[in-house]
């Protein structure tokens, strides 16, 4: 049988865990009840939600009351910013955020700007860091919302939460962070950052695509976007996605189990592959600074090399991402890419290589094999 291709691509989807398919199997084999209903079979699905909510809660260190259940992240953030901003419209139409987001925070704040409201797209440095005091500068009388992303899903950098938190406390102002790809790789408590709102996502930390979470610190009212039945406290309409609620209760709740020990292992397989390359390959750039970076991510340019082709002829052997897109013959570089102004011919050589729990030593000795080879 033909060998499956070498997984470091954990930033784009993980795997789901053996516990969490376990504890999601019951609401496939048997308890199929609707939680609204009242009798028994609704009953057992309304304990099953309510058991997850305490658990992704414990998770980010909040009440159990603060946490709404979503399809994952994207709509989590659109909640979010797009919620807070209808709500507080008449308070202010200004929102702070950042060139290296999501495209579901920069296209939320791209739809706000056609609605009438202000947009700041803060800069970063060379390693993707905001600078401070960028923030505060940024700051009016109008802003309602500074919405920072914790840590970058393509280069791993992490922001200064809690000096942003600080500046937001000082002017009054709400904030939101995209913790998607923080979560189950480094601490991720809201009362550490300050934040008003947080999102994560199922299937970056071991559960299933389609389901995530926001935490909206109690007192702060969001506008729906999902309109019908009183679902979620009245806050998400439709009958709640119970498998898969399940599937996020558990995986939160290994994530905090196994954070340091997960953590440690993700360090030490990246780092392995980083020492690995720099050994044999000379020219090759770091998009990020390991003292502040996810413990998980490689972010790494190689001058002159078409990433795309270099994908295309290993793909069948190893399974990762490139910094760019192909479009009419020619790479174009992602957004992240152009706010760290890394030129165009290193940039359209960027490989992002992302570890996991399940990463062996093996499978990284292997994935050097097959880099040098195709690179030197």
């Amino acid at each position: 049988m033909k060998q499956k291709p070498i997984y470091l691509d954990y930033n784009a989807t993980t795997p789901i865990d053996l516990e969490v398919i376990d504890a999601m199997t019951p609401f496939l084999k048997e308890h199929f009840g609707n939680p609204s209903s009242s009798h028994y079979f609704g009953q057992k699905a309304k304990e099953a939600i309510e058991k997850a909510r305490s658990q992704v809660a414990d998770f980010l260190n909040c009440n159990s009351n603060e946490i709404i259940f979503t399809s994952g992240g994207t709509e989590s953030n659109n909640y979010a910013i797009k919620g807070l901003a209808f709500t507080l419209r008449d308070k202010g139409n200004h929102i702070i955020t950042s060139k290296i987001e999501h495209p579901s925070v920069l296209e939320s704040c791209k739809f706000l700007q056609s609605n009438g409201f202000e947009v700041t797209y803060l800069p970063v440095n060379e390693f993707g860091l905001i600078n401070l005091s960028d923030v505060e500068k940024a700051i009016t009388p109008n802003t309602i919302l500074i919405t920072i992303m914790h840590s970058n899903n393509e280069i791993g950098i992490i922001q200064p939460m809690e000096q942003i938190s600080k500046l937001a406390v000082k002017y009054n102002i709400i904030f939101h962070t995209d913790a998607v790809q923080s979560a189950g790789k480094i601490p991720v408590k809201v009362t550490d950052f300050g934040v008003n709102m947080l999102s994560i996502a199922g299937h970056k930390i071991y559960a299933p695509k389609g389901v995530g979470a926001l935490y909206v610190k109690q007192g702060i009212k969001l506008t729906k976007l999902i309109h019908g039945a009183g679902q979620e406290n009245n806050t998400r309409a439709g009958t709640e996605n119970v498998l898969e609620i399940a599937g996020l209760g558990k995986a939160c709740e290994i994530a905090g189990r196994d954070l340091a020990k997960n953590a440690a292992r993700m360090k030490e397989m990246r780092d392995r592959l980083y020492n690995g390359l720099k050994k044999k390959i000379s020219d090759f750039k770091l998009n990020s600074q390991f003292e502040n970076c996810l413990p998980n991510t490689l972010s790494l340019s190689f001058k002159n090399i078409d990433a795309n082709l270099l994908l295309g002829k290993i793909n069948n052997r190893l399974a990762v991402s490139s910094g760019a897109a192909c479009h009419s013959g020619k790479s174009e570089v992602s957004g992240v890419l152009k706010a760290l102004n890394v030129p165009y011919e290193w940039a359209k050589g960027t490989l992002r290589f992302s570890t996991g729990k399940m990463t062996t030593i093996d499978e990284i000795d292997s994935a050097l094999d097959i880099i040098i080879k195709n690179i030197s």
